[in-house]
Formats: structure tokens, C-alpha cells, sequence
């Protein structure tokens, strides 16, 4: 086994002990932008179970553009969105060992039950459901927070490729006027009752203790 491989992985017996996992969305700006790689390490370094939920970056963007061009309707741009983020989850996750991909929550459960860090790749688990908007007002954002809801995350972290917002704490209604999180994000937040926090550049220089400890980092969304 790699000497990388071994720094990925954590004890599995700490899912339990800490109350569930950490899920982290990397937005489509900090996947498409150089702070990547050092994000990836600071999860790395946080040796605690995490579900990474990436954003749809570029991909979903290009959705976006085909849809007013094509004019195809919004069920067809969720799903495409929805493989974007699939195929941003199989590139996160070939750039580091110790990192899998898990389409289902019993996917990854088992890979965060093994020690690894598991990225998820949503088409399979949300495609199909009546239970979520099928629009541009649900993006990963609200999923990442859907999916801690379902996985009873101790707490969800949206990182974005931004300027922090405010110091202790923002409303999730003003972040979503303001198009830092999308227009579900309010809704979500409150439904799925994980704190939810947002990091921003230069936070990774701190996530990893932050992650591992509990202690306050960035700006709580309430």
C-alpha cells in the first residue's frame, strides 16, 4: 500500500464514535481552480469519515448553456446535471488513493466502513425521486445537504471558491439572494437539521483540525 493510500484512511470505528460523517461539497469553482489539490489533502489530513459531494463545475455549466440553446425542458437539464456531478465524482476520486466512489448510501457507508473517503456520485439515488425539485433551484448545494440528512451527518460543509461572507455566521436566505448557495438551500437546511457551514479560500490550512475536533471554522449557516 502506498504511503498516500495510508494517509487517506482513518479508523472506521470513529464513524460511530463522532455521530456520523462529515459531508463535504467542493463546489464546481474549487474543483476548476488551482486550492484543489490542497483541498484534497486537508480532507485527507482530517483522518474522519467524510462523504465528499462534488458540484457539477464546467460540466453542469455546459447543461445550462445546451438547455437555452436546445431548449430541452428542466427534467432532462436535472438529469444531466446530475451526471455531471457523477463524472466530477469519478475524477475527484482517481486523483487521490484511498478515495471511492458510492452511488448509494449503502455504497457509502461501506466505503467510510472500510476507512476510505467516499465521493458521491448522486444520478442512481436521486434521479428518480418525486421528492426533489427537478430545476435549476436544487443544485448540489441542497443535495449535499439532502444527503447528510439521509446519512445523519454530524455536520455539512460547503466549500466554495469565494471571499468569506461574514466572520461567525450568515442566514441561509441571504446567502441564497446573494447566489452563494442555491434557492432550495433555505428549505433544505431546515429539513434536513444538519449544521451546515461554509468554507472558503484559505480554510484548508485549518479543515483538517477543525474537521477532526469540532472546533468552530468558517461561517454557520442558519
Amino acid at each position: 500500500m502506498s504511503g498516500r493510500a495510508v494517509r487517506a484512511r482513518f479508523a472506521p470505528a470513529a464513524r460511530h464514535s463522532a455521530g456520523g460523517p462529515l459531508v463535504v461539497k467542493l463546489g464546481g469553482s474549487v474543483i476548476r481552480s488551482p486550492d484543489l489539490a490542497s483541498w484534497l489533502e486537508a480532507i485527507v489530513d482530517a483522518r474522519a469519515p467524510v462523504v465528499v459531494v462534488p458540484g457539477g463545475g464546467a460540466l453542469a455549466d455546459e447543461v445550462r448553456a445546451c438547455q437555452a440553446s436546445l431548449g430541452f425542458g428542466d427534467g432532462a437539464a436535472h438529469r444531466m446535471a446530475l451526471l455531471a456531478m457523477d463524472q466530477l465524482a469519478w475524477a475527484i476520486a482517481s486523483l487521490r488513493q484511498g478515495f471511492e466512489v458510492g452511488a448509494t448510501e449503502e455504497d457509502l457507508r461501506a466505503a467510510l466502513d472500510r476507512g476510505l473517503i467516499a465521493v458521491w456520485a448522486p444520478y442512481a439515488l436521486v434521479a428518480e425521486r418525486t421528492d426533489i425539485e427537478e430545476s435549476w433551484r436544487v443544485t448540489s448545494d441542497s443535495l449535499a445537504l439532502w444527503l447528510a440528512g439521509r446519512l445523519g451527518a454530524r455536520a455539512c460543509y460547503l466549500i466554495k471558491s469565494i471571499a468569506r461572507p461574514g466572520q461567525n455566521g450568515a442566514s441561509a436566505d441571504e446567502l441564497a439572494r446573494r447566489r452563494i448557495v442555491d434557492e432550495a438551500f433555505p428549505a433544505m437546511l431546515r429539513a434536513s437539521r444538519v449544521p451546515a457551514t461554509l468554507l472558503c479560500r484559505g480554510d484548508q490550512a485549518s479543515f483538517a483540525s477543525a474537521a477532526a475536533s469540532g472546533a468552530p471554522l468558517g461561517t454557520v449557516i442558519e
